[in-house]
């Protein structure tokens, strides 16, 4: 079945001014062809896009199905504009790139900085996702490249090594924790945890090694970024489980305190992956190839140190 983009545009004004009449106005159109058209895609489609009131229209359920993805194909369109209009000023391929919330604070933002310094032509887009999300995005190709925490969840991505991290436990000063330089993970099972919401790996994690111990994770306060955690943390609401080296950074800024957690699975590994393809696009090849270059060269990860 084929669409025109003006009857589609025409559904969608008429959803939004719940009138045909109207509708028929915003897309210029005569109130007869109007009319015509919409009633030719009801008889295509087999379904009553609208319900016809005394005082207007109301989409029905196909009718609102249908707005979603006109707004959606809208969406769609309007980046493949952008995107095809920024090859003549001097751009010569765009990435979309997902990762999880660690990665991003760990190491994707130097990275992206120098792979936009040795790539001046390609422009890259970031979004954060959790590392289920970002597995997900990639097959359904809403994304080119992602980077996230193992485990692989997807057959249908080829992957390589990023880059390793490592988590630590954050406190705030002078917290009953704090007088030993690092601790198990049954140790914190005592406090209230302060952590990322739900779907992020580490929080899954967490939930999985209490369950494990036979315990439950007292999960106080799930919010978004490790910003938010550290200031809780801060203000006495719980202690929390995030990545060494933000750990480290935020004992900069707030009065809180990092220290070493005890564990083998405090060692993360993060995941490079596209979609499984036979030849990838010349500017994601690069992509992949340069991000695998700094994972190679990644020094030892630092943990906390007793302060």
């Amino acid at each position: 079945m084929r669409f025109d983009l003006t009857t589609l545009n025409l559904v969608l004004a008429i959803a939004d001014t719940r009138s045909i009449t109207r509708g028929a106005e915003r897309e210029a159109l005569a109130l007869a062809a109007a009319s015509k058209r919409l009633s030719d895609l009801e008889s295509r489609l087999g379904v009553n896009l609208f319900e016809r009131r005394a005082r207007g229209v109301e989409p029905t359920e196909a009718g609102r199905a249908l707005v979603r993805h006109i707004r959606s194909l809208q969406a769609s369109l309007h980046a493949l504009e952008s995107e095809v209009v920024e090859f003549a000023r001097g751009i010569k391929g765009h990435l979309r790139v997902v990762a999880n919330a660690s990665a991003i604070a760990e190491h994707l933002p130097a990275d992206l900085a120098a792979f936009a310094r040795a790539h001046p032509g390609i422009r890259i887009s970031l979004e954060e996702l959790t590392s289920a999300d970002v597995q997900t995005a990639l097959v359904e190709g809403h994304a080119d490249a992602g980077i996230f925490v193992a485990p692989l969840r997807e057959a249908a991505l080829q992957c390589r090594a990023y880059r390793e991290g490592t988590l630590a436990i954050l406190v705030p000063r002078g917290h009953a924790l704090a007088r030993r330089a690092g601790h198990s993970f049954d140790a914190l099972l005592e406090h209230d945890i302060v952590g990322l919401h739900a779907g992020a790996a580490a929080q899954q994690q967490m939930r999985e090694r209490a369950a494990a111990l036979g315990r439950t994770l007292n999960a106080r306060m799930q919010v978004h970024g490790f910003d938010a955690i550290a200031q809780l943390v801060e203000a006495g609401l719980g202690v929390a489980v995030l990545p060494a080296v933000v750990a480290e950074r935020f004992a900069k800024v707030f009065r809180v305190q990092p220290l070493e957690l005890r564990e083998p699975w405090a060692r993360r590994s993060y995941l490079l992956a596209v979609r499984q393809q036979a030849v990838l696009p010349p500017p994601l090849q690069r992509f992949v190839d340069f991000l695998g270059r700094g994972a190679a060269a990644q020094p030892a990860t630092r943990t906390p140190k007793a302060r």
